[in-house]
This record gives structure tokens, C-alpha cells and sequence, in this order.
């Protein structure tokens, strides 16, 4: 089975890749359309690490997919695709036919706050939350999505989602999901130096915590246009635990 996780940055995405590399059975890819997405998107947000990361990977958005997510040579009965909903672009979105399609959502205030401090002028866009609306009518209607995920839901109970998760996967929960050791990953994209330092010094998810979150004014406004769209993901979420 091929699972690709749809997620906007900043969501805990990277640790809840973490969390499925601990399974036996499975392997990750760390975000294969980012050379791709950075080859094909004008955008005023820089993204760090560039150079790296278009050494590191294919540019060509169609032979990523047929290479590697639906073709490929791997050592496990699974393999779990982290991927960022903004990356798909224009791609031709026939192959999600072909694998399991996980939505995985967050509060765009929370995204803001977080996306900024390495990353400065995004969009809606640049966050993904625009296409992962449209990304989830047209899973819908294909049926073709296995879940959503809000992950402050995540945080606030990793046992719960992870197992509704998993069985909305058709795969066993297991309970080495929760625990994995601190540190890099071999899976690691080349830009885990410019975002991972919080998940590197982590061992399992951690506990949620409210925070006050202030946004400048044009953030704010990024936030409110993606509101409708994240509420209307989240009524629809379907591992809460």
C-alpha cells in the first residue's frame, strides 16, 4: 500500500512520519515533490536550502510519481509519502487513484506563527490550505480519502487518533508509533536543518499546549482567508480520537 500524507508546513507532519517509520512493516519518503514545487512556483516566500534541496531531488513532478511513489523498489509492505498539499501543483492527480490519501489539517494561525520564523511574506498559497480544500472535493468525489487528521487532536491524543488511523488504513495499530529516538533520520529531507529542530529533539509527540499566538496584520489576513476552508476540513475530520 502507498499512503501519501497531504499537509500543510508546520503540522507536526514530520513527526507523525517519524511515528509510521517505527512501524516494521512500512517505509517513509520525506516530501519527493519539493524539488518540483520549488522548479515550477514564483513565490515571494524564500525558501531556505534551496541549492540542496534541487541537487538532492527530481525536479520532473511526473517521473517522481511514477518512479517513486507508485513505481519503486522498496523493502516493506507499505510506504508512507510525507507531502506537502502545495507541491502537487498541476500534476495530473489520476494516480491518488492509486493510493491511500490522508488529509492532515491544522489552525492556519498556528501554521502562521510557526511557517514565519523560517519562511517570511507567505500566501495562502505557500501554506497550502486553498489546495487542500480543492485537493479534498476531489479525493471526496473519487473516493479516495482514508482520513483527516487535525493535529492538535493528534497532540492531544496520540493513542486515540493514531489507532482510528490506523484503522482507517486497514493496518494494525502498533505501539512502537508513539516512541522513536531523538535525533536526525535517515529519511530526512535536506532541509531538515532549516525546520526540524524541534521534532530532532523530540521522542514521541508532544503534549499539546495552548499558546497566545499575535500575527502582524497582513498575517492575520492570510489567516482569515483560510479559515473557511480549515473549518470546513475539520467538520469533516474523521480520526478525532
Amino acid at each position: 500500500m502507498r499512503i501519501n500524507l497531504w499537509s500543510s508546513p508546520r503540522n507536526i507532519s514530520t513527526a507523525l512520519m517519524y511515528s509510521l517509520a517505527q512501524r516494521p512493516d512500512t517505509t517513509v519518503v520525506d516530501e519527493p515533490l519539493y524539488a518540483y514545487y520549488l522548479a515550477n512556483t514564483p513565490s515571494e516566500a524564500q525558501h531556505p536550502g534551496v541549492p540542496e534541496i534541487m541537487a538532492s531531488q527530481s525536479a520532473d513532478g511526473e517521473a517522481v510519481v511514477q518512479n517513486l511513489i507508485l513505481g519503486g523498489s522498496y523493502p516493506t509492505a507499505h510506504v508512507f509519502f510525507k507531502q506537502m498539499t502545495h507541491h502537487l501543483l498541476q500534476l495530473d492527480r489520476g494516480f491518488l487513484h492509486q493510493t491511500q490519501n490522508v488529509l492532515l489539517i491544522r489552525d492556519p494561525r498556528a501554521i502562521l506563527a510557526s511557517y514565519t520564523k523560517v519562511v517570511q511574506h507567505p500566501t495562502p498559497y505557500d501554506i497550502g490550505i486553498p489546495q487542500q480544500d480543492e485537493l479534498y472535493d476531489y479525493l471526496k468525489a473519487h473516493h479516495r480519502l482514508a482520513a483527516i487528521v487535525d493535529a492538535r487532536h493528534l497532540l492531544q491524543n496520540p493513542v486515540g487518533v493514531l489507532r482510528q488511523l490506523c484503522t482507517q488504513l486497514s493496518l494494525p495499530f502498533d505501539e512502537k508509533m508513539l516512541h522513536w529516538e531523538a535525533g536526525p533520520r535517515p529519511e530526512d529531507g535536506s532541509w531538515a536543518r532549516y525546520w526540524y529542530h524541534n521534532v530532532h529533539r523530540s521522542t514521541g509527540f508532544q503534549p499539546y499546549v495552548a499558546k497566545e499566538i499575535v500575527l502582524s496584520l497582513a498575517l492575520e489576513a492570510v489567516a482569515a482567508a483560510c479559515r473557511p476552508a480549515y473549518e470546513r476540513l475539520l467538520a469533516d475530520e474523521l480520526c478525532v480520537g
